[in-house]
């Protein structure tokens, strides 16, 4: 498998599920091709976020503290900043964004746009050892995140709680997103000098994913159920 496909099939593979769960009204491409387009250029403007607020670590600092650092304030908070800006720059007034799950989607793809060019930057720089791994753990983080996102972006639009949905959109994103990030920076000195700690790592990242899988479906579940279209067609609402 070549270094192109080994980045792209993740990705295509998730647009493709996230694609399936919009039931009642199909987004148009040309407005998904838009959020998917906006995630590259967020993963530009995630490089410019981090090489401003990054600074040199103190000597002294705790193995903890480094891994914060390294996971929230280098990693998730310049990248969810970025697929957010990028997501409402391109889809906040779209009106094609019409319904509950619309948040979703348009968030997931701008995520996968992210994570596209992320995949294939690592694999270019790292070898495809890590394709696998990154497959099935680090593009489907970034949708996840996307998911987290997009959930309360659509609160943000349809309930009139602006403010307050859009920081949850945000915050939560990068929440979850550091989490992850945290996991591995933490333990990964420690993982070639201890097998048990190489597999404690294994079990919490894949248990953290399948966590984020399972919140994720739920709040798919939700605002799919709620959808403006469940009842009517789209052409009776016009």
């Amino acid at each position: 498998m070549s270094l192109i496909a080994a980045s792209v099939l993740p990705v295509i593979i998730l647009m493709i599920f996230f694609y399936s769960r919009d039931k009642f009204e199909k987004e148009p491409p040309k407005t998904l091709l838009k959020a998917f387009s906006g995630g590259v250029l967020s993963a530009f403007l995630a490089v410019i976020l981090a090489v401003s607020m990054s600074f040199p670590l103190p000597e002294t600092s705790s193995a903890g503290y480094a891994a914060f650092i390294q996971s929230f304030w280098e990693a998730a908070v310049p990248e969810e900043i970025s697929k957010f800006a990028l997501l409402y720059l391109f889809i906040w007034r779209d009106k094609n964004f019409n319904e509950y799950y619309d948040g979703i989607l348009y968030a997931v793809f701008v995520s996968l746009g992210f994570a596209c060019v992320e995949n294939f930057l690592y694999l270019m720089e790292h070898g495809m050892s890590i394709a696998m791994s990154r497959a099935l753990l680090a593009v489907p983080l970034h949708a996840l995140c996307g998911v987290i996102m997009g959930y309360y972006f659509s609160l943000a639009r349809f309930t009139g709680r602006k403010i307050s949905n859009l920081l949850k959109a945000v915050l939560l994103a990068i929440l979850a997103h550091g989490v992850y990030d945290f996991i591995l920076f933490f333990l990964q000195p420690y993982v070639e000098l201890s097998p048990a700690v190489g597999l404690l790592s294994t079990v919490l990242v894949f248990g953290f994913v399948g966590l984020l899988w399972k919140i994720s479906l739920g709040k798919i579940r939700n605002h799919v159920n709620n959808s403006v279209f469940r009842y009517n067609k789209p052409d009776e609402l016009v």
